[in-house]
Formats: C-alpha cells, sequence, structure tokens
C-alpha cells in the first residue's frame, strides 16, 4: 500500500499563501493520479486539485486561478501552491493517491493537515 505523508500546513492571513507537500513511499509514476482533498467542519471531503502521471490538471471551481498543483518525480512528492487564501479555504487537506494493483483500484490518504485562514 502506498504511504503518503503530508507537510504540516498552519495558520495564515486571508489573501496570504501557503504550500502543502505529500511525499509518497513509492515512485509516482506507479500512481495513476494524486491529488488534494479537504474537508471543513460539518462538511463532506470535496475535491481540491488532482494531478495524473501524464501531468494533467483538474481543479475544483473554487480554486481555479488561485491553487496550483504540481509535481517533483525525482522526490515523489506533489505539491499544492495555495495563494490568495480566504476564509471559506480552512479546512483539513488530505493528500490522496489512485492507483492499480494487479487489476484492483486502491486510493491511499495521509494524515491530514489543518489549513486555517484567519485574520
Amino acid at each position: 500500500q502506498v504511504q503518503l505523508v503530508e507537510s504540516v500546513g498552519g495558520f495564515v492571513q486571508p489573501g496570504g499563501s501557503l504550500r502543502l507537500s505529500c511525499a509518497a513511499s513509492v515512485s509516482i509514476f506507479s500512481i495513476n493520479a494524486m491529488g488534494w482533498y479537504r474537508q471543513a467542519p460539518g462538511k463532506q471531503r470535496v475535491l481540491v486539485a488532482t494531478i495524473t502521471t501524464g501531468g494533467v490538471t483538474n481543479y475544483a471551481d473554487s480554486v481555479k486561478g488561485r491553487f496550483t498543483i504540481s509535481r517533483d518525480n525525482a522526490k515523489n512528492t506533489v505539491f499544492l501552491q495555495m495563494n490568495s487564501l480566504q476564509f471559506e479555504d480552512t479546512a483539513v487537506y488530505y493528500c490522496n493517491a489512485d492507483y492499480w494493483r494487479t487489476g484492483v483500484r486502491y486510493a491511499s490518504w495521509g494524515q491530514g493537515t489543518q489549513v486555517t485562514v484567519s485574520s
């Protein structure tokens, strides 16, 4: 099973920036897609952004133009650069890996990291 280790989130003022990282225990070339999800208090976990092995990205409408997902293949790491942060971005952010092994599809999750946007 793929293990994912996320960086520590933090507190940031509205309009500020923060970068999250997620390190995988295996080569990310073996992972179909990696992504970030978030869960705000009392709400369901929702997709933030994903990136495929081929580098194709997908973003939630709420973060388009503000967040950027990228990958460093040599370090087996995926990043989420978050700019122009808003109060509504406060949530626990989870890294996700979507992959196949011997015909079976798996999903691994990181432990979650808290991002708080507050003045």
